[in-house]
């Protein structure tokens, strides 16, 4: 989706108005519930270059950090659900979930058999990821339905210990796929390009380095820690 006011703003509707019906339904509710697991995305810190992210990393407020279709989306979606009715509230903040089904995943792959896995733009930018498996397995911590990992209210960031960055992401997929070296895609054309599949260019051109505080006191161990070996398990 290309990042126009409106559609930032049809974005932002899309999460916000069925948040506050969810918190509006609670209200009326005669037993708070047990959990609530509230979306978000590691996307809120916007463009963190070579900052490192956590639980406890405080938010962008301007640019060029504080992008409108990733701040200005995601910080009032987690406010949204203020005053929900439940004893136990996790905000999950989500990087990139690597699956099969995940069209990112997909669009990278084709792009690496077409011979065009280089780095794009300058290849430093920060990518937070996290294998599906994984990701399952806090979602249903957070809800309580976890033997053995208990996670406690407020935030909590969903990704892998060991963020990489663009160009060593695209290595491991030409690796993985069997694929020789390839050029850089330089940022101009990674713009022209989201231009043409109508998709926002700060996607592959910005990044965030978010790893999991509140995960990493609690001791609890990856399945899949390493992007290399979540890869090979996806396109293995």
């Amino acid at each position: 989706m290309r990042p126009t006011t409106a559609n930032i703003a049809s974005l932002r509707e899309s999460r916000i108005e069925p948040t506050r019906a969810l918190v509006q339904a609670s209200a009326g509710l005669e037993v708070p519930l047990g959990h609530w697991l509230q979306a978000s995305t590691t996307a809120i810190w916007g463009d963190a270059g070579e900052r490192r992210c956590d639980e406890t990393t405080p938010l962008p407020t301007h640019l060029p950090q504080a992008l409108p279709q990733m701040t200005g989306v995601a910080r009032p979606w987690e406010e949204a659900a203020a005053g929900a009715r439940t004893d136990h509230t996790v905000t999950l903040r989500t990087s990139l979930v690597l699956d099969r089904d995940v069209p990112v995943v997909d669009r990278l792959a084709q792009i690496t058999r077409l011979g065009l896995g280089g780095p794009i733009g300058n290849g430093r930018q920060w990518v937070s990821w996290i294998h599906i498996d994984d990701w399952l397995r806090i979602a249903r911590a957070s809800l309580g339905l976890e033997p053995g990992l208990s996670i406690p209210s407020g935030v909590l960031v969903a990704a892998s210990d060991h963020p990489v960055r663009n160009a060593e992401m695209m290595a491991t997929l030409r690796r993985q796929l069997h694929r020789p070296a390839a050029p850089p895609t330089p940022a101009a054309l990674a713009c022209l390009g989201s231009v043409v599949l109508r998709s926002d260019p700060a996607l592959p051109l910005t990044g965030r380095h978010a790893t999991s505080r509140v995960l990493a006191d609690l001791g609890h161990a990856y399945r899949f820690p390493h992007f290399e070996d979540a890869v090979a398990d996806l396109l293995g």
